[in-house]
């Protein structure tokens, strides 16, 4: 026979129990998931619930999450998402909001180191996976540069334009000066198209086509030119279009 105490004890639990958020269980039951079978396992809202569960630990996050990949689409354009546009989602503040632009930077820096110290040309994979996470859900075109050694290496990585949704204005003489005073000896161009569709436009065929030019009796070589979009991305070297 149960003792008082027990009883005490046994009806303290069940009250505990009944004022447990109900997400409770839920959240244990993805955790377990995760460590169980891997992020693979995960479809990107549940995903997106876990980085929530840190930021928002007295909110049900699912609603959350969904509500995110209904307007953005995926995980990685959710966490791409401009602030402006976040905080529109109902249950993400500004402190939420920048929790999340900070997870979306260290993905970034790690993208980075895994090409930084390692010839480039070499790295193929991790340099358009680099340059995905670092461009393709932007929502203006932005001109960057890899400018690299002669052991192309990474010197240095730069944005030199940030122009409108369609449009951003590159001035060769600029690049080549800049190419210039990092001492580089080789480029690789890139820039994003917001719109989705990785197709280089006549003006970006020009403009590539002027940077060679005047790159090549210096002793630079433009190792391509790559248009970055969210499903994708296109190489202009490999079209032969310079």
């Amino acid at each position: 026979m149960a003792s008082a105490d027990q009883k005490d004890g046994a009806i303290s639990a069940k009250n505990s129990d009944s004022k447990r958020p109900h997400y409770h269980g839920h959240r244990e039951r993805l955790r377990e998931r995760f460590s169980a079978a891997g992020p693979d396992s995960l479809q990107d809202y549940e995903l997106l619930e876990l980085l929530l569960f840190r930021i928002l630990p007295r909110r049900d996050t699912k609603p959350i999450a969904k509500a995110m990949i209904d307007r953005f689409g995926s995980f990685a354009e959710a966490i791409s998402a401009s602030p402006k546009l976040l905080q529109e989602i109902d249950g993400l503040g500004p402190t939420a909001v920048t929790d999340l632009k900070v997870i979306l930077a260290a993905s970034q820096r790690f993208s980075r180191a895994k090409i930084s110290d390692r010839p480039t040309l070499g790295s193929w994979n991790e340099l358009l996976d680099y340059c995905h996470a670092q461009m393709a859900f932007e929502d203006k075109e932005q001109f960057r540069i890899l400018f690299l050694d002669k052991k192309n290496k990474l010197i240095a990585d730069e944005v030199q334009q940030i122009g409108t949704v369609d449009h951003t204005p590159v001035y060769p003489r600029e690049v080549i000066k800049r190419s210039l005073e990092l001492s580089a000896t080789a480029l690789i161009l890139l820039h994003n198209h917001p719109s989705g569709d990785s197709t280089p436009s006549h003006a970006d065929i020009q403009m590539t086509r002027a940077i060679d030019e005047i790159a090549k009796p210096l002793g630079i070589t433009v190792h391509d030119h790559i248009i970055i979009a969210k499903d994708g991305h296109t190489s202009m070297r490999a079209r032969n279009l310079f």
